[in-house]
Formats: structure tokens, sequence, C-alpha cells
């Protein structure tokens, strides 16, 4: 098949899945052509299926913010037609799939037809979607979708909540590549905790809706009764209030700070236990990549994350903000190696079930199917 794909480009999840799923449709002999404004950060640009084409959004004064839906619409025109493309997947409603169906209209007006799928990966619903600036483009753009995907039942069952959605949203969950956490590995936990600390971690964007004060306070609370060391990694608008709490609570010389890091799995294989106090979260992929490196998760029962992070099993469940429930869990699985070792054992089980060799084949399932269609119609 030959497919066009349109994301962000960046260290996003939604970026994340789409360009991995690229990298791994181009290793299957797919021909895999990435449409967007830079070349994401994951693209495995060597690999000889992969194409990467630039969207150039050009500086007018007339126009106080540049028009980007309308240079990525164009550049789709441009790729179908040159490159043939069998089918359009673009990730993220906003702007997208919206710069998509104006690309089909185009296209349609040349003769040519190519169909559409848009994946829905979670803020592009529950953040922006709802925002009445863009609610009816957002329900616009999914209605005029030849299909539409979610990475999770909970999503799914929120988009159909919130719009007045006409499509049969298909769930095809988020992925981790159970190669990237197999092997030898030169894990950090000797530089992070020297004297044999446990190593608690949290990785996001440290936006208000990731609640990363919250992850502190739990961190403190743990700090009091075992040795540890806290990493946060990523970074984001409240990342200093974070290091301001941290310090308050006495704590902040056993807070690391990494950063924007593309050494996720080296951090994640020397940690202990993972932190998610999100207040929303579409599915929790930061968690399904901390149990793809044998870490139980102490997280939030927001959205999608019980469809991951299996209460009592992976590790625990509680709701948003009960920061003390949040402490005792997490004490119960590190105070005991014999009960760490069965979390850590169990959450690498579950991760599992989400391999990119369990997802891949859904999707092209469904990439056949709608190409099948098309022609038909």
């Amino acid at each position: 098949m030959n497919i066009g794909i349109v994301c962000y480009p960046t260290f996003g999840g939604s970026g994340v899945v789409a360009t991995e799923l690229g990298n791994a449709l181009a290793k299957k002999g797919h021909k895999v052509h990435f449409i967007t404004y830079s070349q994401p950060v994951r693209l495995d640009i060597l690999e000889a299926n992969i194409y990467y084409h630039e969207v150039n959004v050009h500086d007018y004064p007339l126009f106080d913010y540049q028009p980007y839906e309308l240079a990525l619409s164009t550049k789709m025109v441009d790729v179908v037609e040159r490159k043939q493309l069998d089918l359009l997947h673009v990730h993220y409603a906003i702007p997208h799939a919206y710069a998509a169906y104006m690309a089909k209209l185009m296209l349609k007006d040349r003769g040519i037809s190519i169909p559409i799928i848009t994946t829905l990966h979670g803020t592009d619903i529950s953040l922006v979607g709802k925002n009445p600036s863009y609610k009816k483009a957002v329900e616009f753009s999914i209605n005029h979708s030849d299909c539409v995907t979610s990475v999770s039942e909970s999503l799914r069952e929120e988009t159909y909540q919130f719009f007045n959605c006409r499509k049969d949203i298909r769930v095809i969950p988020n992925f981790i590549d159970r190669k990237l956490y197999e092997g030898e590995k030169q894990c950090a936990k000797a530089n992070l905790a020297p004297e044999g600390q446990k190593l608690i971690t949290h990785i996001s964007n440290f936006r208000k809706l990731k609640r990363t004060d919250d992850v502190v306070r739990v961190f403190a609370g743990i700090h009091k009764e075992v040795p540890s060391k806290l990493v946060l990694v990523g970074d984001g608008p409240d990342r200093q209030k974070t290091e301001e709490l941290a310090r308050d609570l006495g704590v902040g010389r056993d807070v690391i700070y990494l950063g924007k890091t593309s050494e996720v799995e080296r951090v994640l294989c020397a940690s202990d236990l993972f932190l998610l106090t999100s207040e929303t979260e579409s599915f929790g992929l930061a968690a399904l990549e901390a149990m793809a490196a044998r870490v139980p998760v102490i997280s939030s029962n927001a959205g999608g994350i019980p469809e991951v992070n299996i209460h009592g099993k992976t590790g625990f469940l509680s709701d948003v903000g009960d920061v003390t429930s949040m402490t005792n869990n997490a004490l119960g699985i590190l105070r005991d190696e014999v009960v760490l070792e069965e979390f850590k054992s169990r959450a690498k089980e579950q991760a599992l079930q989400f391999d990119l060799e369990n997802i891949l084949p859904m999707y092209e399932e469904l990439y056949e199917d709608i190409i099948n269609e098309a022609q038909l119609a």
C-alpha cells in the first residue's frame, strides 16, 4: 500500500504513535509518506520505504496568524497526485482532519478519490474539541472522514457524548515495541540512585492536566518511609511550579530533572515505580511504556488509564487528586521486594498485549478495508 500520514512531528503521544506506526508499516514493505511541517523526531528517515514531505508556511504581513491548514491541504493534494497515494491517515482531528477534507474536495475536482482515516488521540477531543471556537469544525471533520478510530474505549465514549457523531468509531489502542525493552541495556540506576534508593519516575509535558504537584506530594509521602529519588522527564509550563513545591516539601535534593531526553528506555529500565496522576488521559501511553519496562504504575483512574493499568495487578488506581491513597498504594508495593517483583512481572505481561506486532495488523486490515470500499464506491 501507498500511505500518507499526517501528524504533529513532536514528542507528544499522537506524533510518537503516528511515527512509530509509519516506521513499522515501512518495514513491512508499505510505502509511507509523512506530510508535516518538520521531520518527526522518531522518524526512521533512512528506511527505504519512508518519505518525508515538508509543509512550508510563508510569512505574509497581511496575516496575524499564518494559514497552516491551507498550506497543509495544498501539500496533501500535491503528494497524493504525484505519489499516487491509496489513502490519507491523519492523526489528531484539528487541524489535520479538517485540512484533509479540504484536500479531498480539491482532489475530487481533479477526478481523484482519496479515502481519509482520522485517529482521535485525546486532547483533540477533550480539550481543543470542546472549545466553542473549534467544536463545530471538529464535529464536521469527524463526520466527513471515511473512517474514524480512537485509541481507547474511554475516548470513543467521550466523543459520542460530546459531539453529534454519525460515524462508527473503531478502537485501535496505542502500542509499544517490545524490542525496545528487551535485551541488555545500560540502565541508569547507578547514576540516578547511587546509594540504592528506590527510583520513582514521572514522564509528561507538565501541563495543568497532568497534576504534577500531585506527583511531588505522592513522592514526598514515599520519601518519608522509603529512601527514594524522583526522576521527572519532560518539560512544560508547570515545571517551575513543580520544582518550587519539591523544595517547599523538603525533597528538592532528591528530585532529578532530565527534561526532554531521548533516553527514556534507559530511565524506565532503572525505575521501580511510575506515577501518573493526570486529571484526564485518553490512553496513558507513558504508563504503558513504563509497564513494558517492568515498572508498576500508581495512577489516577481517569479516562483510558484503567484500560491499561489494571488495579491490584499491574499497579493501583485512585481517584484524581487522592494523594493519600496513591501514597499508601505506592508504599504497599515498595516496602516488600517480593511484592514489588510480582507487580513488575505482571506489568510486563499486561504491556505485551499492546505490542506493536498485535496492533499493526489491525491498521493493515483497516487500510485494506477502506481502500476496497473506496474502489467499489
